[in-house]
């Protein structure tokens, strides 16, 4: 068990304003808990500090070599007060396999939950309340040694940051239209996709760019070999429902392996829905919508939770899937899911954890 030290600000920010919609990841609490590491020495200082800038010298590895990785999940204000997590253990288990692919230190689990869970405690004023909103949490690592040399690095800071938040997309839960980019690529089987790291993020912003300059939201990527089997979505993981069959693709070591994605499967499945994790080429799913046997298209994500897509464009085709509306399926998994999250609906899979 970590032996936190905890400093509380003199100064307080003044909360958000309840009338006001909250702008996704721009405002943060008066907190982040921050830990170091030394090789040979391991993690050390645990602590809680007033939210400040990180001081880091010019020459720190993580500015030359890449060597950083983060997670995100959220805390809620349930109906009868208390504050919940929803599955914490699975961002730390994610977390290390992120570590691990970096050659980065990994955490252990109960530390990890435990740092998260005080910080929260200490900044519970932050969580909002209003329908749709949450307290997101921002753990992330750093590579801090200066020297400039391609290896890992022999120090790192771990740090963890909140931001009270409102929907991910302008959108909301109206549906998006999302930007089938068969011109770059984001990763490939063997490389870092599914690793949460920035590097996976700024190789897709070029695409993003252009999608939004097309007026889509966000960009499904395709395969970095085939150019033909779809992987994920910017920043979700993808499903469709072909003739009731709920379909997603495999994970396979460029797709990240999602918390929402593996709650989404099994809720399906305790539903009594088909569920195939396989390969899926985008000719598949325009086949589909031309037989008129394209159901449902969503993401699924901690951001958005669940982002049902309206509209698919690939090449010079525009698919609108059903009638451009949210899905039954998707507004059922929103349903049960942000219900178990509120404490709304009863967790029979023991998936939150209360601070």
């Amino acid at each position: 068990m970590l032996d936190i030290k905890i400093e509380k600000t003199s100064k307080p920010k003044e909360l958000p304003d309840k009338d006001n919609p909250l702008v996704f990841g721009k405002i943060f609490t008066d907190h982040m808990f921050v830990m170091d590491y030394e090789m040979g020495k391991g993690w050390y200082d645990p602590r809680i500090i007033p939210y400040e800038p990180i001081s880091l010298e010019p020459s720190a590895m993580v500015f030359h070599y890449g060597q950083e990785m983060f997670e995100g999940l959220k805390a809620y204000k349930a109906v009868d007060g208390r504050i919940l997590l929803f599955r914490p253990d699975m961002n730390a288990k994610r977390s290390n396999r992120s570590a691990k692919r970096l050659c980065m230190p990994e955490i252990p689990e109960e530390d990890y939950i435990q740092a998260i869970k005080e910080l929260v405690e200490v900044d519970k004023a932050w969580i909002p309340t209003k329908e749709g909103t949450s307290l997101y949490i921002r753990p992330f690592m750093i590579a801090t040694s200066p020297f400039l040399g391609v290896r890992q690095s022999h120090t790192y800071k771990f740090i963890i940051i909140l931001s009270p938040v409102g929907a991910y997309y302008p959108e909301g839960l109206n549906p998006v239209k999302i930007w089938v980019e068969d011109d770059y690529v984001r990763a490939v089987k063997g490389g870092i996709g599914e690793a949460k790291t920035g590097g996976n993020y700024v190789a897709s912003l070029l695409a993003q760019m252009k999608a939004h300059e097309e007026g889509f939201s966000q960009v499904l990527w395709l395969d970095g070999v085939h150019r033909k089997y779809i992987e994920e979505v910017g920043a979700m993981n993808i499903f469709f429902v072909i003739d009731g069959v709920v379909v997603t693709p495999q994970l396979n070591g460029s797709i990240l392996p999602g918390v929402t994605r593996d709650s989404v499967i099994r809720l399906c499945k305790d539903w009594g829905y088909k569920v195939e994790e396989r390969k899926i080429s985008i000719d598949e799913v325009y086949k589909a919508h031309k037989d008129g046997l394209l159901d449902e298209v969503f993401g699924t994500g901690t951001a958005a939770v669940i982002s049902p897509v309206g509209h698919l464009r690939w090449e010079n085709h525009l698919m609108q899937v059903g009638d451009g509306g949210i899905g039954s399926l998707s507004q059922k998994l929103y349903d049960n899911i942000t219900g178990i999250q509120l404490g709304k609906l009863k967790d029979v899979n023991n998936w939150t954890v209360e601070v």
